[in-house]
């Protein structure tokens, strides 16, 4: 197997994975809404921490394999695996809408990321660093804040999830920089950025989990895999030199693939979640029955009894 084949394939691999977290973090979202951002008594959480933790490694090797124009663009199959996958695994079936949204934010994300050209160079300084960490918790602060403040589940999820985003996309960034820098001689040097990248991969864990509560999976999931790596684009184009390709005419494609990714998750965003189980028919009542009995005289008398004041009454079918 070559190693372009290999890169594909750690791809994929990794895209169902993070879809399959997905599925389980909505579920566990469903049956603990009382701990919204870390359930950790729920033994599915811990189980999509792990099949997150996965889709990192996997996605990792695979950019050791592959290039990045190719491999980006693979991880935006998430939430095309991931709505197949609920209807088989869980019958959380998407509608025809969810479905619409998630091809359009795949088609705008995949165009975007194929119009982005190389970088001039693949680290950042120390007071850049600083200073992109700074931002970058402030944003998601923000973001936090703001959809505390929002009424509507589904928007607020979309809120939550744009964070989650945000956070997963800059730990990527500062992956990129350890990586380009690592050496074991000053690996010292590279504990402050370590310990960014746990707190931004912790940080997008926990707004994740809390975007799922009510708003169902295909918005949150999208607006996190569209999000994710268009943050990291854009540091890559402000600090690292990236570029669009074909010059102008690749910057009004970027922009019309830009339109088409935000039009995706609006239409995700008015697609309320489905239920999991067909609602319980309502039951008829008896014929000549009234429909509200809530004496014991009431009942007496529909079994043809008639309770008088001191008297011991035993029904007809108990004599």
């Amino acid at each position: 197997m070559s190693a372009l084949a290999l890169s594909v394939l750690l791809s994929l691999v990794s895209a169902v994975a993070y879809a399959a977290a997905a599925i389980v973090q909505e579920r566990v979202a469903a049956a603990a809404p009382d701990r919204p951002y870390a359930p950790m008594r729920h033994a599915g959480w811990w189980g999509a921490v792990l099949l997150n933790g996965l889709g990192a490694v996997l996605h990792v090797v695979a950019l050791a394999y592959g290039p990045l124009s190719l491999v980006q663009p693979l991880g935006a199959l998430t939430i095309v695996f991931a709505l197949p996958m609920a209807a088989l695994l869980v019958r959380r079936r998407a509608g025809t809408t969810a479905w619409r949204g998630a091809v359009m934010a795949t088609a705008g994300l995949a165009g975007l990321l194929a119009l982005t050209g190389g970088a001039d160079r693949d680290s950042l300084s120390g007071p850049a660093r600083t200073i992109l960490a700074a931002v970058t918790f402030t944003g998601v602060a923000a973001l936090f804040l703001t959809a505390r403040r929002v009424r509507e589940r589904a928007v607020r999820g979309v809120v939550l999830a744009a964070g989650a985003g945000v956070a997963f996309g800059m730990a990527s960034v500062f992956t990129k920089t350890v990586a380009a820098d690592w050496s074991w001689s000053a690996s010292l040097r590279g504990l402050p950025t370590l310990l960014v990248i746990a707190a931004l991969a912790a940080s997008g864990l926990l707004l994740s989990q809390a975007s799922y509560r009510g708003a169902g999976l295909a918005a949150p999931l999208a607006t996190v895999t569209v999000v994710n790596p268009v943050a990291a684009a854009a540091v890559g184009i402000t600090l690292f030199g990236e570029h669009f390709r074909y010059g102008v005419a690749g910057r009004v494609l970027a922009l019309g693939c830009g339109a088409v990714a935000a039009g995706g998750l609006i239409l995700l965003t008015t697609e309320r979640p489905g239920t999991t189980a067909p609602a319980r028919p309502e039951p008829l009542p008896l014929s000549g029955v009234p429909e509200q009995r809530t004496g014991a005289a009431d009942a007496l008398q529909v079994s043809g009894c008639a309770a008088q004041p001191g008297q011991n009454v035993t029904p007809p079918a108990l004599r």
